[in-house]
C-alpha cells in the first residue's frame, strides 16, 4: 500500500485540484488550467504543480514540466519554488507563478531577482496594487534601477499618482545607459498624467484620461451603456454601425483641429476594413487618399482595428513599421481591444471593445423566420460602404445619454480634454501597452 505521502506525490488530492486532474484525464489542458484558476491560491504548491505539470508535458512545454516537479518533490524549497514561477511567466501563465513567488520570496528573505519576477507576474495579471505593496515593503534595500523605477511605474498603473511623484522624484538617473529609454517613457507618462488631470480628476472611472496616461492615446467616444454594470465607458460584444464610424471620425478630426495638426493625406491601410474606413476619413478630413508607404509625414494612418491588420497578409511586417513615430504622422484606430491590446498603440482610438463586428461584416440579424443569425457580409465595393458611413447619422447616442446610467460625452467635453493634453500628445511611444490601468471593467468569456 503507498503511503500517504506517496498518494500526494503521485495526483492531487484536494477536491478543487481533483477536478483539474479529472479534466487532465480527459484529454483538456485548458479546462486543468481554468480549474486551478478557479480553485484560488491557497491550494498546495506541491499539488498545482503536479497539475501544471502534467499539463505541460501533453503541451510539450519541457521546461514548465521540469520545474513543476521539482516543485513537486521540494515544496518547500525556495529554488524549486523560483523556478516554477519563473517558468510559468514564460510559458505565459503569471496567475500560476505568484502563489509560488511569494512564497519564494518569504523563503529567500526577499532576494531581489524573486522580488522582480513577483513584479513581473504581477503587471502581467493586471495586479499593480500588489506589485506596489511587495515593492514598498523592500524599498530599504532594492535599487532604484530597476526596483524604484517599477514601483513608480507600477504606482502609475494602480493609480496612486502621488506616491508616484514622490517616488520619481527619488529616482536618480540610470549610471547604465540601458534604462534611460525607460527614464524617458516614464517623465513622458508622469507628462501626460498632469496634463490629463487638467481635464479631469483621474478618477477611478475615468477612462479616457487613463487611457492618455497609459499610452498617450485619445479615445474618441465612449460606450454610454452599462457604467452601472462595471462598463465605464468600454464596449463588451459590439455589433458596430456606420453613425458610431462617424462619430469617431469627427471626434478624429475635432482632436487634428483642437492640437493643431494639419494633416495632408489620410494614409489607407490594405485590409478590406481599413480601406473603407479610410475611404470615409478622407471625406470628413477633407483630405486626399493614399495607399500607406512607410515614411510619409503629415499624413493620418486609418485602420479600423488594428487586430485586423495585424492578421492581413504582409499586416505584421506593416505593424513594424508603424511603430516608429514620423513627423507629422497620427495613426487612428477606430476600434481597439481592451482586454488584449494591439501590438502597436494608435495616437487615437474611436472606442474601446471587447470584441466587434464591423457593421459590414457578418452581424446577427433577425431571420424571415424572426429567428437571429448570422447574415452575410456586406459585399459592396468599399467606397459605396464608405459614402455610407459619411451619409451616417453621428447623433445617436452622442450626448452620451444611452441607458442613462453614463456621465455623458458631449463635443464639449471632448474638445476640453483636447485642449489639456494638445502639449503632449503625439509624444509617446507606440509599444503594446498591456494594462488596462486602474479604471475596472467587467469582462466577458
Amino acid at each position: 500500500m503507498f503511503s500517504r505521502r506517496k498518494r500526494r506525490t503521485a495526483r492531487p488530492v484536494s477536491p478543487a485540484l481533483a477536478a483539474a486532474w479529472e479534466a487532465l484525464d480527459a484529454g483538456d489542458v485548458p479546462g486543468a488550467l481554468r480549474q486551478v484558476w478557479a480553485a484560488g491560491e491557497e491550494q498546495p504548491l506541491a499539488e498545482v504543480a503536479l497539475v501544471v505539470g502534467r499539463a505541460a508535458g501533453s503541451a510539450g512545454f519541457t521546461d514548465l514540466a521540469d520545474a513543476s516537479a521539482a516543485l513537486a518533490a521540494a515544496p518547500g524549497d525556495a529554488r524549486a519554488l523560483y523556478g516554477f514561477g519563473y517558468a510559468c511567466v514564460e510559458r505565459g501563465v503569471p496567475d500560476l507563478a505568484i502563489p509560488a513567488l511569494r512564497e519564494a520570496l518569504r523563503r529567500s528573505d526577499g532576494a531581489l531577482p524573486v522580488l522582480r519576477e513577483l513584479v513581473s507576474a504581477y503587471e502581467d495579471e493586471g495586479r499593480h496594487a500588489e506589485a506596489v505593496t511587495d515593492l514598498l515593503r523592500h524599498e530599504d534595500r532594492f535599487a532604484d534601477w530597476p526596483d524604484r523605477y517599477l514601483l513608480v511605474h507600477n504606482a502609475v498603473l494602480a493609480g496612486d499618482l502621488d506616491l508616484a511623484r514622490r517616488q520619481h522624484a527619488l529616482l536618480s538617473d540610470p549610471e547604465d545607459p540601458q534604462w534611460q529609454p525607460a527614464r524617458e517613457r516614464q517623465n513622458r507618462t508622469l507628462a501626460r498624467v498632469a496634463d490629463a488631470e487638467r481635464a479631469g480628476r483621474l478618477g477611478p472611472a475615468d477612462v479616457r484620461g487613463w487611457q492618455y496616461v497609459l499610452g498617450g492615446t485619445v479615445l474618441g467616444t465612449l460606450s454610454p451603456y452599462g457604467f452601472d454594470e462595471g462598463m465605464n465607458g468600454r464596449y463588451a460584444w459590439l455589433q458596430d454601425t456606420p453613425d458610431q464610424c462617424l462619430r469617431g471620425l469627427l471626434r478624429l478630426r475635432a482632436l487634428l483641429d483642437g492640437t493643431g495638426v494639419r494633416p495632408r493625406t489620410v494614409s489607407l491601410l490594405p485590409d478590406r476594413d481599413s480601406r473603407i474606413l479610410g475611404l470615409a476619413a478622407a471625406e470628413v478630413l477633407g483630405l486626399p487618399a493614399e495607399p500607406f508607404a512607410p515614411g510619409r509625414p503629415d499624413t493620418v494612418v486609418v485602420a479600423y482595428d488594428l487586430d485586423g491588420l495585424a492578421a492581413h497578409d504582409g499586416g505584421p511586417e506593416l505593424i513594424g513599421e508603424l511603430f516608429e513615430r514620423v513627423p507629422g504622422q497620427v495613426l487612428h484606430a477606430h476600434a481597439c481591444c481592451w482586454t488584449d491590446p494591439p501590438a502597436v498603440t494608435p495616437d487615437s482610438a474611436a472606442l474601446l471593445h471587447q470584441s466587434v463586428v464591423a457593421p459590414w461584416g457578418a452581424q446577427l440579424r433577425p431571420g424571415s423566420d424572426g429567428r437571429i443569425g448570422q447574415g452575410p457580409a456586406d459585399d459592396r465595393p468599399e467606397a459605396e460602404i464608405a459614402a455610407g458611413i459619411t451619409g451616417a447619422d453621428p447623433s445617436g447616442d452622442a450626448d452620451g445619454a444611452g441607458d442613462g446610467a453614463g456621465p455623458g460625452d458631449a463635443d464639449a467635453e471632448f474638445a476640453a480634454f483636447v485642449t489639456a493634453v494638445a502639449g503632449t500628445w503625439l509624444r509617446g511611444d507606440r509599444a503594446r501597452v498591456r494594462s488596462a490601468g486602474p479604471v475596472p471593467s467587467s469582462r466577458f468569456a
